[in-house]
């Protein structure tokens, strides 16, 4: 790396790409979420019950599934610059697909869309992260998830503040193509293919592993992890809304604050998320936030739901709060498991991410579906239970993650 570059040249180049993916985060983070405050609306729109909307999520999943696994050999072979410039076109894309929805089948296209771009910036940038982390010699990796946080956050509360003057169309295409543009100037200025260490860098790795093995099971352990962690992130995205005002009577604006608790929540625990990592270390880090986050989040809900028709705004704060705390919770784990995984000797980074990424952004989707038929079969306070139990799981796996650093 420091063979063409002076030192001051790499701090100069580092500094510029770290800046780049904070904007690129933050983007990230206002587009896949940008439709979560619209949900209710969209799923009345289309005409689907919540069993039908979680089969509906599952087509995210697949485009997900296909853009991680495709983007980790493109990565390792061209960079993760030049992947993340055309994914910057995908993701909104999707977006905007969302807003023109008007049937099942239009929504599942867009979701793909949508899946297959998140997944694709998902894994380039983290790659990214990755090496800016090494050159500039200081965690950055949970700050730069916080602003990809802040960015879901600001989208929850756009869309809540919007909902009476703009038809979700409106809003889902505007801000789909504002996105677009945004992206653009941010990736010029990530690291180019001879920094990014696409290939391995130094190290001899593979680009291709197989599906299990022994070599591969320390990625299987921080991947299910990382799934058990994404069913809650996923649910309080697609869910909550829909919670809030199905069962507990919030109208507009007002179910939004559930996953806008969350996201806030997110946002700090992340911004924190550094320290605590060199403080804890990974595996502690990971085992508190999921513990913590799954109990609260559970015993939130459980309190909250019965509360609402006597009492409607201490029912509010206490489900908020339960949010609240399962953001907290979750917050650090996602960039602690990342890191681990691209600290995986003999295996390309971008290619072990990916893998992790595979196993862990079936959660984000998957998980919501699962809480769909539930709902369906049960009620959804008790389906939501399902990501809560989840989230607890996730920092019993903690244990993965016991040789990262």
């Amino acid at each position: 790396m420091s063979a063409t570059y002076t030192q001051d040249e790499l701090t100069k180049i580092g500094t510029r790409a770290r800046n780049a993916l904070w904007a690129t985060f933050g983007i990230m983070g206002l587009v896949s979420m940008g439709w979560v405050a619209r949900v209710p609306e969209i799923k009345d729109i289309v005409k689907i019950n919540n069993a039908q909307l979680g089969l509906v999520l599952i087509s995210g999943t697949i485009g997900a599934l296909c853009g991680a696994q495709l983007s980790g050999r493109l990565i390792h072979t061209f960079g993760s610059r030049r992947v993340v410039s055309i994914a910057i076109f995908v993701m909104p894309l999707g977006l905007i697909g969302i807003g023109f929805a008007n049937n099942p089948w239009f929504l599942v296209a867009s979701l793909f869309v949508m899946g297959f771009g998140y997944s694709s910036m998902d894994i380039s940038v983290n790659t990214q992260a990755a090496v800016v982390e090494k050159i500039l010699k200081r965690r950055w990796m949970s700050t730069f998830h916080a602003l990809w946080s802040m960015g879901a956050f600001c989208a929850a509360l756009l869309g809540g503040a919007i909902a009476h003057f703009v038809s979700p169309k409106t809003h889902l295409v505007v801000l789909g193509i504002t996105c677009m543009i945004a992206y653009i100037p941010g990736a010029i200025f990530l690291l180019p293919p001879d920094l990014d260490e696409h290939d391995g860098g130094e190290e001899e790795t593979q680009a291709k592993i197989p599906l299990f093995g022994k070599s591969v099971l320390p990625l299987w352990g921080m991947g299910v992890g990382m799934l058990s962690g994404l069913v809650a992130e996923g649910a309080s995205s697609d869910w909550g809304g829909i919670l809030l005002r199905d069962s507990m009577g919030f109208g507009k604006g007002k179910n939004a604050t559930a996953f806008g608790c969350f996201a806030l929540a997110m946002i700090t625990s992340r911004f924190l998320g550094d320290k605590a990592l060199d403080h804890f270390g990974p595996m502690k880090t990971v085992k508190l936030g999921g513990y913590i986050g799954g109990i609260g989040w559970a015993i939130g809900i459980i309190t909250a739901v019965p509360l609402s028709d006597s009492h409607p705004l201490i029912a509010l704060i206490i489900v908020d709060l339960g949010f609240a705390l399962a953001g907290f919770g979750l917050g650090p784990m996602f960039p602690a498991i990342i890191l681990a995984a691209s600290q995986t000797p003999g295996i390309a980074s971008s290619v072990a991410m990916a893998r992790v990424g595979v196993i862990g952004m079936m959660g984000f989707f998957i998980g919501p579906s699962i809480i769909g038929g539930l709902a369906q079969l049960i009620n959804l306070p008790i389906a939501m239970l399902f990501p809560a139990l989840c989230l607890t799981f996730a920092g019993y796996m903690s244990r993965a993650l016991r040789n990262a650093r």
